[in-house]
């Protein structure tokens, strides 16, 4: 069975009720949420966030809690030379996991966090030890922390495979710790995920281990192979095209693994009711972006 679905809001007053509602309004039977804003480190109380009724209504809807990833806001950094931001990185990470443990979803996607200071290798320990912390301080919970993949845009940590592996390593809480693999990203660190998907698979497997594998986020790319920019594209209408990313949404080793598409909205307008359909009907639609803009 294919998982997939996208990123959808969970604000106003359905909150997490109204994030269930979203997904299924795309066909999705998978979906992505932040807890709060992105930017900004303002949450509501978990007891306001309409867990109960959203627990129900997937219930009702046959949704699996297996299959919701929550992601953890940009500003987090645990690689900040200063201790005190720091800190402050890991005791928010540490209350996201707790909110994510509530809303009995299974992962927060994590950027690793830019190495400020230049010193990737200072970076990656602090990344390290933060990611520890933050399982040490969370002993009760099964939530695994995904470490994203990314693109290499600035400082960012976790560009190559061996960056991530690194990280494993030194956390060394298998349970606890599993990568978020992304299209867009990849591409744009230089990964040759248009032309042989399956060789990169190969080589990541032989790095990191793609056991290690717990969600794709599947994004086109508006930037050439290389690029470190990190610049996220509707479904084939970017540099990866429409054919590579069904090799990898389709792979037969991950099958089981939720794709969650991050594409921009077209005109306003989320386009992921289209493009998840026109990637289960597996033929490419040309003017899609005329359709959802209509």
């Amino acid at each position: 069975m294919l998982i997939i679905g996208s990123h959808v809001s969970m604000s106003g007053s359905n909150m997490y009720l109204g994030s269930v509602m979203e997904a299924l309004s795309y066909g999705s039977n998978a979906f992505m949420v932040y807890t709060g804003a992105p930017q900004n480190t303002i949450r509501k109380p978990i007891k306001d966030l309409m867990i109960e009724e959203a627990k129900v209504y997937m219930s009702e809807h046959g949704l699996s809690f297996d299959h919701v990833v929550v992601h953890a806001p940009y500003i987090i950094n645990l690689a900040n030379p200063d201790p005190e931001k720091r800190a402050f990185a890991i005791s928010f990470l540490t209350e996201e996991v707790k909110r994510t443990q509530a809303m009995q979803a299974k992962q927060i996607v994590l950027h690793p966090g830019s190495a400020v200071g230049k010193d990737r290798v200072q970076a990656i320990k602090w990344i390290a030890e933060g990611v520890k912390k933050v399982i040490e301080n969370t002993k009760d919970s099964n939530v695994k922390i995904a470490l994203e993949t990314m693109a290499g845009k600035g400082n960012e940590v976790g560009k190559t495979f061996e960056e991530l592996k690194e990280i494993i390593d030194l956390v060394n809480e298998p349970n606890r710790v599993s990568v978020c693999f992304d299209t867009c990203h990849t591409h744009d660190a230089g990964y040759d995920v248009k032309e042989n998907f399956q060789s990169v698979i190969e080589h990541f497997d032989q790095v990191v281990g793609t056991k290690y594998i717990s969600v794709f986020h599947v994004n086109d790319s508006k930037n050439i192979k290389g690029a470190s920019k990190d610049r996220h594209e509707n479904i084939g209408f970017g540099e990866i095209g429409y054919d590579s990313l069904l090799k990898v949404i389709y792979h037969p080793d991950f099958n089981d693994i939720p794709k969650i598409l991050e594409t921009p909205y077209v005109d306003g307008k989320p386009p992921y009711k289209e493009e998840i359909e026109m990637i289960r009907n597996k033929v490419f639609i040309p003017n899609l972006k005329d359709i959802i803009s209509q």
